[in-house]
């Protein structure tokens, strides 16, 4: 009877153990955490691989948390293409509604941020906001036809007259080409979530912008509201569709729970700005170089290997020109040939050339955000420049230099003469004994000058001193 009683006892501790560990669970629950949540991001600046790759995972955590919303807090000049279409797939296929919202005030959801908008189930912005702007930036500015650009500059038929022309001007097609495609990409995203399909094509094709209110009023967006609080009380009831399904959205009482970017996005968004991809790249190159001239270094090739592979990393996943990348390559290794072989400043320069221009280039886009610093590229010109004007100086100093080493060193070497002779004997020079034939004849321990060589034989002369005393 024992055992049995031993183990009740144990038993109902257990049990009572367990009731306690609930019940506190459950007191250190949030209030209104068995309501739900809604999970709240910030993307700021350019729209790039980063805010690609932080979108992605979050909406992978608020389905994997059962959250009712992901609220995009949204303030963007325009974005990546490729980055921003990759978004948009993230956000159509999310089995958690997706309110996008451009706050806050004096934000702006600016080219690739109208996209996203659009393409949200929930568009929504706060007061003294803006949206549009969404031409492709790399278009503007494209060449077109010099007879059709004065007359059609303002027409809204401009479009239409374009395609009439039987001999269009290649960048007039290539510009139809992507402005066309972005057209029916947002009217497409407009249709499906109800929104206004004419002004987005109007954003894309004149590149207009509008408020907050106006964007409201047009049916751009679904609701105003100044904080995050007064949102989620203007869009509850609100009838969205997730993965082709009918959904009233339920936010009254949700807990807001804000998502901070994990160290790999963090790691990402540093590598994949151009100005860190560019510094990375020459780090990488320069790195392995040293460790070329300098073998068992060891942390020049590390470093140099590691920054390498970064920058690699990074430029694939960038708009990269890689004419601007083989300029940047070839300006190091003529550098590098001027090093080796001095030119005067010939190949050194030539490569600061390339390598400015290619860098310049080497990012393919005008996004704003996207493009490698100019003044870094200045500060590195610069940098090069007075490096080979030194290299250049030491190579004339060199060349004036008398020689020190080697068999030329010998012609003009002083010594003295270990024997008296008329045509040949021996000498003494630079601490060695060796084989001479002279001019004059030489007395024992005179002064001699080397005037040639002859193989292993010394060509002197006397000096006109006196020979030491013996």
């Amino acid at each position: 009877m024992k055992p049995f009683w031993t183990t009740a006892i144990f038993a109902l501790g257990l049990g009572l153990w367990a009731a306690w560990a609930g019940g506190q669970q459950a007191a250190d629950a949030p209030p209104g955490e068995p309501e739900g949540r809604a999970l709240v991001l910030d993307i700021q600046g350019a729209i790039g691989p980063a805010t690609r790759d932080f979108i992605a995972s979050s909406l992978e955590t608020a389905a994997e948390k059962g959250a009712r919303l992901l609220i995009i807090r949204l303030d963007t000049p325009g974005g990546l293409d490729a980055s921003t279409r990759d978004i948009i797939k993230d956000i159509l296929k999310s089995p958690v509604p997706v309110v996008t919202y451009v706050a806050p005030e004096g934000a702006r959801a600016a080219s690739a941020g109208t996209y996203m908008l659009y393409a949200s189930h929930v568009a929504a912005m706060s007061p003294a906001t803006n949206v549009g702007a969404a031409t492709p930036v790399a278009m503007i500015g494209a060449p077109s036809a010099p007879d059709k650009a004065p007359e059609n500059a303002d027409s809204d038929e401009a479009p239409e007259s374009d395609q009439a022309d039987p001999a269009p001007a290649t960048g007039d097609a290539m510009m139809r080409k992507v402005i066309n495609d972005s057209v029916a990409y947002i009217r497409g995203l407009a249709e499906l979530r109800g929104r206004n399909a004419e002004w987005a094509e109007q954003a894309v094709r004149e590149a207009v912008s509008i408020t907050s209110e106006e964007a409201l009023a047009l049916g751009v967006i679904d609701v105003i509201a100044p904080n995050l609080g007064e949102l989620l009380e203007r869009i509850d009831g609100l009838q969205v569709e997730v993965q082709d399904q009918a959904l009233t959205i339920d936010s009254s009482g949700l807990v807001i729970e804000q998502l901070e970017p994990g160290w790999r996005n963090e790691l990402l968004s540093a590598i994949t700005s151009p100005t860190i991809a560019y510094i990375l790249l020459l780090v990488g190159v320069y790195g392995l170089i040293l460790e070329g001239y300098n073998p068992g270094a060891i942390l020049p090739g590390v470093v140099g290997a590691i920054s390498l592979l970064l920058a690699l990393y990074a430029l694939q996943m960038l708009p990269v020109n890689y004419a601007g990348l083989a300029l940047i390559v070839l300006g190091i290794i003529l550098m590098i040939a001027e090093v080796m072989a001095p030119s005067f400043g010939v190949l050194g320069f030539g490569g600061i050339v390339a390598m400015v221009i290619g860098s310049i280039i080497l990012i393919d886009t005008d996004v704003p955000g996207f493009a490698v610093s100019r003044p870094l590229i200045g500060a590195i010109a610069t940098f090069a420049s007075l490096g080979l004007m030194g290299i250049i100086a030491f190579a004339v100093k060199a060349r004036q230099r008398p020689v020190v080493s080697g068999r030329e060193q010998l012609i003009g070497a002083q010594g003295s003469a270990l024997e008296s002779f008329e045509h040949g004997g021996e000498v003494f020079v630079h601490s060695e004994n060796w084989s001479a034939i002279s001019e004059a004849p030489v007395s024992k321990g005179q002064a001699i000058v080397v005037t040639g060589l002859d193989g292993l034989v010394l060509r002197v002369r006397p000096l006109d001193r006196t020979p030491p005393n013996p």
